[in-house]
Parts: C-alpha cells; sequence; structure tokens
C-alpha cells in the first residue's frame, strides 16, 4: 500500500531490523567529508532471522552490510547540501539494483560499465532515490504528496515502470481541480530542466496550491494521466484557474488549455485569468507592468480568448478597459456585439461545449392557448433553482399560421444586479404546430442556487400559440438528482407574460 505520509530521505524502515534476535546494521553516514572504503562490522547469523527472500533483500536496503557501491546525492547544489548537513551517501548492491532496472544493469555489467565505488547523481532528490530502492529491495512503496513527483521522475530515469505505475494511481487518486496546476509547475519549474531542487512549497499535492496537469502528463508521456487531468480542468476551470499556481504555467501552456472547446467557465472569467498570468508573467521577466508588456507576454494567448462569446456588459467592463486590446480591435469588438450583420473579427467565436451528462428540460405550463402577439416588447419571466445549473436554452412557442421564421433575442439577466449574463440574437423555424421550438444561447449561463434571475424573450414575427395554467413551481426528478424551479412574474413591461400564461414555457438545462 502506497504511504500517505512523505517519505523521510534519511529514515530506516524499522521493521525487519527490530525483530527479536536480530541485530541491525550500522546507520549508514549522510555526510562525509570524504569517502571511506566500504567497510563494515560482520553481523553473525542475520540470515537466520529472515524466513524469506522478501525479508534478506529488505534487511539490506539502505545499509552497509554488504554493500559494495555508494551514491552520492545532493552535491552541486550548495545550499540543499548546507542546509542537509553535506551531500548525502547511500550505501546498495549492485546485484540487486541490476536485477530490478535494466539502467543499473547497463551501469554496472554493460560495455561501458563503472567500476567505481562512488557514483553521484546530481540530478536526483535524496527521498525518491530511497523510495527507488525501497522498491527494488522490497517492493514496498513509500510514496507521499511531498515525493511522489520526483520518484516518479527517477522510477522513470532507472526504468522501473511497476514504481512508475504506483506513482501515477497516487497522483490519479489525489487529482483534484485545486491541485492539478500545482503539478503542471512541478513540470515547468523542476522536471523539464532536470534541476529537482525546488522548495516543498512548490508542489506537495496537500498544499492545495491550483489546478491544471498537462505538462508533466505530457513530459512523462503518460497518456491516462494526461486525459484525467483535462477532464478535471474542463469540468471545474474556474476553481482552477482561481488557485494561486495557475500564474506559474508556461505560456505554451497556457495556449494548450485556452485551445480547449471544453473549459467550462465564462469568457470574461478567462480574460482576467489571463491578466493575472500576464502580469506574472512580466514579474518573471523582470517587465515594467505597463499595457504593452502584457500584451508582449501574452502573444498567442491574447488571440485564444472568445471575446464574441461575451456579452457587450461583460466586454464593457473588463477587455475595452483593459488596455491590453488597441482602440481598433476595441471598436470592431463592440461594433462585432451591436450592428447587423456584424463585420468580422479576428477572434474565435465558437462556443466552448463543456457539458457533459444529459440535457434536461422543464415547462412551466399544464395547457396551450392561441394567439399572442408581439410588437417589440420582451417576454420575461423571473426564476429561482434550488440547486448550481447550466441553461442552454428555451423552448418557445411558435406560429398560429401554420410554416413561419421568427427573429428572436434572448436573455437570462441576475435580477438584483441587472446584470445580463448570457443573450443570443438569432432566429427559429416552427412548423404551425403548439409544440415549443428550441431556441439556444451561444454557450451555457451558469445559475446559481437560490438567486432570482429573468428569463427574456423579444420575438419578432407573427401571432404565436401560448401557455396556460402557469405552475410556480416545477421540479425535476432523476435517480441521481432532484432540480426545483420557482416562477414569479417579472414586474413592468413584460408583453403579458406572467406565472399564469404567456411565453417562454420551456428552461432547457444541464446540471
Amino acid at each position: 500500500m502506497a504511504s500517505l505520509g512523505p517519505a523521510d530521505a534519511g529514515e530506516q524502515d524499522p521493521g525487519p531490523e527490530a525483530e527479536a534476535g536480530a541485530a541491525g546494521p550500522p546507520p549508514p553516514p549522510s555526510s562525509l567529508g570524504s569517502l571511506l572504503p566500504l567497510q563494515r562490522e560482520p553481523l553473525y547469523n542475520w540470515q537466520a532471522t529472515k524466513a524469506s527472500l522478501k525479508e534478506r533483500f529488505a534487511f539490506l536496503f539502505n545499509s552497509e552490510l554488504l554493500s559494495d557501491v555508494r551514491f552520492v546525492l545532493g552535491k552541486g547544489r550548495a545550499a540543499a547540501a548546507a542546509a542537509a548537513g553535506g551531500p548525502q551517501r547511500i550505501p546498495a548492491h549492485r546485484f540487486v539494483l541490476a536485477a530490478g532496472s535494466a539502467v543499473f544493469d547497463a551501469m554496472f555489467n554493460g560495455g561501458m560499465a563503472t567500476t567505481s565505488a562512488e557514483i553521484e547523481l546530481p540530478d536526483v532528490e535524496p527521498a525518491a532515490f530511497l523510495a527507488l530502492l525501497r522498491f527494488l529491495y522490497s517492493d514496498e512503496v513509500q510514496i507521499g504528496p511531498e515525493t511522489v513527483m520526483t520518484t516518479l521522475y527517477t522510477a522513470k530515469k532507472y526504468a522501473v515502470p511497476a514504481l512508475e505505475a504506483h506513482c501515477v494511481e497516487f497522483l490519479t487518486k489525489h487529482l483534484r481541480a485545486d491541485n492539478a496546476f500545482m503539478l503542471l509547475t512541478q513540470a515547468s519549474l523542476g522536471f523539464q530542466t532536470g534541476d529537482l531542487n525546488i522548495p516543498s512549497r512548490h508542489y506537495p499535492l496537500h498544499h492545495h496550491r491550483s489546478g491544471l496537469v498537462v505538462l508533466k502528463a505530457r513530459l512523462f508521456d503518460e497518456p491516462q494521466l494526461a486525459s484525467l487531468c483535462l477532464d478535471t480542468i474542463d469540468k471545474s476551470t474556474m476553481d482552477a484557474i482561481s488557485a494561486e499556481g495557475f500564474t506559474d504555467i508556461d505560456i505554451d501552456t497556457l495556449c494548450a488549455v485556452l485551445e480547449r472547446d471544453t473549459l467550462s467557465i465564462r469568457e470574461s472569467r478567462l480574460f482576467a485569468a489571463i491578466v493575472r498570468w500576464a502580469e506574472a508573467e512580466c514579474q518573471r521577466q523582470q517587465l515594467p507592468m505597463t499595457f504593452g508588456n502584457k500584451q508582449k507576454v501574452l502573444g498567442k494567448a491574447l488571440s485564444l480568448i472568445r471575446f464574441p462569446l461575451m456579452t457587450i456588459e461583460e466586454f464593457a467592463a473588463g477587455p475595452a478597459q483593459s488596455g491590453i486590446l488597441s482602440d481598433r480591435e476595441v471598436v470592431n469588438l463592440f461594433l462585432h456585439f451591436t450592428v447587423n450583420p456584424k463585420p468580422r473579427v479576428d477572434y474565435i467565436d465558437r462556443p466552448r461545449c463543456c457539458l457533459r451528462g444529459k440535457e434536461c428540460c422543464i415547462n412551466r405550463f399544464q395547457q396551450v392557448e392561441s394567439r399572442w402577439g408581439y410588437s417589440g416588447t420582451s417576454d420575461r419571466i423571473r426564476f429561482t433553482v434550488n440547486r448550481r445549473i447550466s441553461i442552454v436554452g428555451f423552448g418557445l412557442y411558435g406560429s398560429i399560421h401554420g410554416p413561419t421564421d421568427y427573429q428572436v433575442n434572448i436573455q437570462i439577466i441576475e435580477y438584483e444586479k441587472k446584470q445580463t449574463l448570457g443573450q443570443n440574437d438569432t432566429g427559429f423555424s416552427c412548423d404551425g404546430t403548439a409544440s415549443t421550438f428550441r431556441v439556444m444561447f451561444k454557450e451555457p449561463i451558469e445559475i446559481l442556487p437560490n438567486v432570482c434571475y429573468t428569463a427574456c424573450a423579444t420575438l419578432k414575427g407573427p401571432d404565436s400559440h401560448y401557455g396556460t395554467k402557469g405552475l410556480k413551481k416545477v421540479v425535476h426528478e432523476t435517480p441521481a438528482s432532484k432540480t426545483v424551479f420557482f416562477f414569479f412574474s417579472s414586474p413592468g413591461n413584460n408583453n403579458g407574460t406572467s406565472i399564469e400564461d404567456g411565453q417562454i414555457p420551456e428552461i432547457i438545462f444541464y446540471t
């Protein structure tokens, strides 16, 4: 079983050595000014106390007894070595290592085999190397939040796939939105450069620094882990990018994330996140915090923000005032929001299709009648819901005069803040029946529990059917969940739509 606690680089496993009648080996010297000859006091008949081959090999782990090679770790890292009392020397046995690793086999028995009794490993952490040796000697896995990434690196370096698999399993079990970016940071700061001497505050899983894990999974060639990480990012994008470690990723990874069609976040929030990243990158590059430098460090990433998916209010409150876009870009995007036909802009307008599971729909009316007219006034109805959902569209009634095309603007407004969360100028075709017809938003709109929203639809077309015998409370129930809508009439001019009758019969959503 993998331990959740971090492995101590200088700790000897007390289990086998503490058995009755066994004299434990002397502790290995962790720091020596000069390497002494591999001399050791004989321990008579220690073998008799070990009932199995596994016990005998485990007894030799990190022991000078019968050892014929030492590995020197931490040498050349002045600060780390000084803090730890000097380079750490770990005794080992060539035969055991060669039997468990093709890399060690080549090192000791290949055409260019070393005969040195001391081998320096400047790019390996002592705790990770001890975890590797423990596994080779005893099949025991001792990894934890502090050591899993360095152990995975070491297992790959020395071609021990069974230990790799344990590390990947550990990461998979502990993967969350609030630590995926932290794993990504480890990869970009440490494993890419081979410098694994990163302060522990940068990478323990239990520090919850933040969210995404693509680079490391890609670097370590772990497609299954990469897929799980990306899935976590897609499902909880807001939690991931809100975490501190998001600003530590490199530009290539930032672009790889922004290119994804499956992120579950409003584009305005994504823009705010990349501004935070740009500020951090300016600091890393020691650049003045100017609008021009933020634009410079963002480079291609800025073009991957899908500004056309924002509402005009979101764009005006954020990107238009950020100073990162040029005046011409701001004007062109405002024109895109406000005029028809819309001018071409150099930004992606493809929605991010982040939703999973089954589409749900509720209908608030029990009966359909004829003749509901339109004169440019919006039909409106207020609602709340008991849980977090994503609304993707409305079902609207169509013409009573046969097949017809309608132009329509649909919106969802947060009632108290009077803030438009999503809107779409579009159209739909109806067949003259009393059925409802789907009208969809450009992207899902997040609806929070117990917050009042207004659903709006402004139709341009002939008289339509309408609903009657409206319900104040509509429940959508599945074996796994229960979603409850409460409806309220909207004050002011709402074209007559109310709880009892009118338009906007259906809300289409995902939980």
